[in-house]
């Protein structure tokens, strides 16, 4: 699925948002590998990471995959405590930074409860996922959801009743994480 698939259809605009099956994720870091070529980061800086969780007991012992990125949230403290307007939330529901109005004061990194927002040191600006917006614009899907050996991830359009997305939050079990937080994330998640 492409998502220009998605993009239009319900005939309002897209609700962008993310699937992710954590139980299909080995754990390759391809979309860490995919997200970083994208964004043309440098080493020490992530916007996309996988976190291992193990549980059991020997001999019942197990671990789990957990992909993380910014969350892109309905409610983003991120966005509320930006003195500047830097952080703000787009009308299709991604929430964006302007690198120009930022002015490095950390508050944004601080407020955000998922851990996911980095100071670049090249340019002392705050910057993190982006849904692979410049990508999103020209129909394709962001760089971790194509790169996904696994197929552990799906994004699309939460505003079209028929795309994959809400076809699969409708009939999967899913969770957001950070419920409690009030922070109405846009990604969901499978967790096995």
């Amino acid at each position: 699925m492409t998502a220009s698939e998605d993009l239009g259809k319900s005939g309002k605009l897209p609700k962008w948002a993310m699937l992710v099956d954590t139980t299909k994720c080995v754990g390759c870091l391809a979309c860490v590998a995919a997200c970083h070529y994208q964004n043309e980061l440098p080493v020490t800086e992530y916007f996309n990471r996988i976190e291992e969780q193990e549980f059991g007991r020997f001999p019942y012992f197990n671990r789990r995959f957990l992909p993380m990125q910014c969350q892109h949230c309905d409610n983003p403290p991120c966005v509320s405590v930006c003195p500047t307007g830097a952080s703000y939330k787009r009308p299709d529901g991604i929430v964006a930074i302007n690198a120009q109005k930022c002015i490095g004061c950390k508050y944004c990194i601080l407020s955000c409860p998922y851990n996911v927002r980095v100071i670049s040191e090249a340019g002392g600006f705050v910057h993190k996922c982006s849904f692979c917006a410049t990508l999103i614009e020209k129909n394709q899907l962001p760089a971790c959801t194509s790169t996904c050996p696994t197929s552990v991830r799906v994004f699309g359009d939460l505003n079209d009743p028929n795309s994959e997305i809400t076809k699969l939050i409708a009939t999967k079990k899913t969770i957001l994480i950070g419920k409690d937080l009030n922070t109405k994330p846009s990604i969901y998640y499978i967790i096995g």
